[in-house]
């Protein structure tokens, strides 16, 4: 591989816990969550050429918006407005993780298309300006340029990077079902959380699950009404061995469980591919 040429991760999100803590004149809704990326997610491929293109390929293509709706190419108009400069390179999109799933599958490919643009276009290292620019293109997209633990408020886009998390092991699983987030906002009727201080000083990752089992994710009964599948998941997740809880990220429909080791949530994996086959399942580990 060329120097010209080079192959970026695009890693999933899940919501360690999402709560919901009020709304604003404009229907958006307020939320405080701790988010984490992990070792999956889509592969991106970027090199150089004249024009831009963008290829879409993988499991998960058929399910892509048209060219000009994907948030790839959003993110690259942008950052090329930024910077007072004409978009173009070629960037091969592997889309590995199901689409409107609740893990940020579009805001990290566009996180990622910013970052992987600016790297190719020689661009200044100014994450500063990225992350002005990542707001523009959703509320997730800030959080996913950081690739790193956050805790996030207002609309998703007020970020705090937290200290680097001990090593804990997922299982993600989703029915298949598209789960559109803005369906399942307008759904939401609960009662507001209590706003809450969080500050991420855990020592190991068993304090860190237990303190993550008081919380919870304020959009599923939400969700569930949008997708009821999405209560067998979390049953089936939560009767493998050794899972310590299973919860929706996002507003669905993936749903994750946490295990001790990569050794029972690979255990895990298995046995929710013989049992529902259909469904998309994968171990998954916390970005190092």
């Amino acid at each position: 591989m060329s120097l010209n040429t080079f192959k970026l991760l695009a890693p999933a999100k899940i919501n360690l816990f999402l709560h919901i803590t009020g709304k604003r004149e404009d229907g958006y809704h307020l939320l405080q969550s701790l988010m984490a990326f992990l070792d999956v997610g889509d592969e991106m491929e970027f090199s150089r050429h004249d024009s831009l293109f963008i290829d879409v390929d993988g499991p998960f293509a058929g399910d892509m918006p048209s060219p000009h709706d994907n948030l790839v190419y959003k993110a690259a108009q942008l950052l090329a407005a930024e910077y007072k400069m004409t978009a173009h390179g070629r960037v091969t999109l592997n889309k590995k993780l199901p689409v409107a799933s609740g893990i940020a599958g579009g805001s990290s490919d566009a996180a990622t298309a910013l970052s992987g643009l600016a790297k190719l276009w020689g661009l200044p290292e100014e994450q500063n300006r990225l992350q002005k620019l990542a707001q523009k293109l959703g509320a997730d997209v800030p959080a996913c340029l950081s690739r790193k633990p956050v805790w996030a408020e207002g609309i998703g886009e007020k970020i705090t990077l937290l200290p680097e998390m001990p090593p804990m092991h997922f299982v993600l699983a989703n029915p298949m079902v598209a789960t559109p987030t803005p369906e399942v906002f307008r759904r939401f009727r609960a009662k507001f959380s209590a706003p809450l201080q969080f500050s991420g000083r855990r020592k190991n990752a068993s304090e860190w699950i237990a303190a993550l089992k008081i919380y919870r994710n304020d959009l599923l009964d939400a969700a569930l009404e949008v997708t009821p599948k999405i209560r067998d998941v979390l049953n089936a997740l939560q009767e493998t061995p050794n899972c310590h809880f299973a919860r929706l990220s996002g507003s669905g429909a993936t749903c994750f469980g946490v295990y001790d080791h990569a050794e029972t949530a690979m255990a895990a994996v298995n046995k929710l591919k013989q049992q529902y086959p259909r469904w998309w399942v994968a171990p998954a580990a916390l970005l190092k």
